[in-house]
């Protein structure tokens, strides 16, 4: 339990049988999350599996390692081959979408090569505020939270903060500008077209 209470405080720890226990019983609950169709059926599964799950949607195929780790607010959307190592808590908000093949790593190896041989590791938790999108294939590091209502571009690697309401994107991921008023007239304008077509 020792190993546990670390992994839980952020510290080092060191995976015993207790860790594989639970990283097995993790393991059995994605098989049947990533073989289930059912929706009702699915979203109990995310409720044994994760910490809180809201009202939100996960796709499958989707792998984290203990799962209890991570928090998933309401309608909040995670597409298909998104991979979370959750030894750092993992923190989504609502209304959060993440694209097609990213990954939030919260593990942090030893730099120094001795001291990494011996198995320890810890995690950095990592936090997407409410109204977060984030495209295919980005890659968030361990540490990282990310401002509500910001975008990080496909391909990205997020390795440092982002403030709220900021489109990233590169590796490592820069700022290359702030969410306006300009957008917000233009997406309003596109959604009243939407609106006026679908009768509403």
């Amino acid at each position: 339990m020792k190993n546990y209470e670390n992994l839980k405080a952020g510290r080092l720890f060191k995976t015993d049988d207790y860790l594989v226990e639970k990283l097995t019983a993790c393991w059995e609950k994605l098989v049947k999350l990533n073989t289930e169709t059912n929706r009702e059926e699915r979203n109990k599964i995310c409720q044994e599996l994760f910490a809180s799950f809201g009202k939100s949607t996960v796709l499958s195929p989707f792998r984290c390692d203990y799962g209890d780790n991570i928090y998933i607010g309401n309608n909040s959307f995670i597409n298909f081959n998104v991979s979370m190592v959750d030894l750092g808590k993992i923190q989504i908000g609502n209304r959060v979408l993440i694209g097609p093949g990213t990954g939030l790593f919260t593990a942090i190896h030893p730099i120094d090569p001795e001291v990494r041989a011996t198995g320890v590791e810890k995690g950095a938790d990592i936090i997407l505020e409410d109204d977060v999108w984030i495209g295919g294939n980005v890659t968030i590091l361990p540490g990282v939270t990310i401002g509500k209502g910001s975008i990080i571009g496909a391909g990205s690697v997020v390795s440092k903060d982002i403030p709220q309401m900021s489109i990233a994107v590169g590796n490592p991921a820069k700022v290359v500008r702030k969410i306006n008023e300009d957008d917000k007239k233009y997406w309003q304008a596109e959604y009243d077209i939407y609106l006026h077509g679908m009768g509403e």
